[in-house]
């Protein structure tokens, strides 16, 4: 049994009909998004697209960045406070 996908409010968004502010919520269904407003009589679909879909977060984990070469390493002179 599916359950419906929450309805979520989007922080910040303006009704593009009334300009409420905070009054439109989203949620999505058989791969359509879908906007309403609370506050008016507004509604919209959306079809998704596979770039909206969320993606991968960038980590340090997941980079795939090329290892630098040995002579990219500069030594380091560690000083001593106590001397002068």
């Amino acid at each position: 049994m599916n359950r419906p996908a929450p309805k979520r409010f989007i922080a910040g968004a303006i009704c593009p009909r009334c300009s409420a502010m905070d009054r439109i919520r989203s949620w999505e269904s058989n791969g359509v998004r879908y906007r309403e407003c609370v506050s008016c009589d507004f509604f919209e679909q959306l079809p998704l697209e596979d770039n909206d879909l969320p993606q991968e977060l960038d980590t340090r984990v997941e980079r795939h960045e090329e290892k630098p070469a040995a002579d990219d390493f500069q030594p380091v002179r560690i000083l001593d406070p106590g001397k002068r």
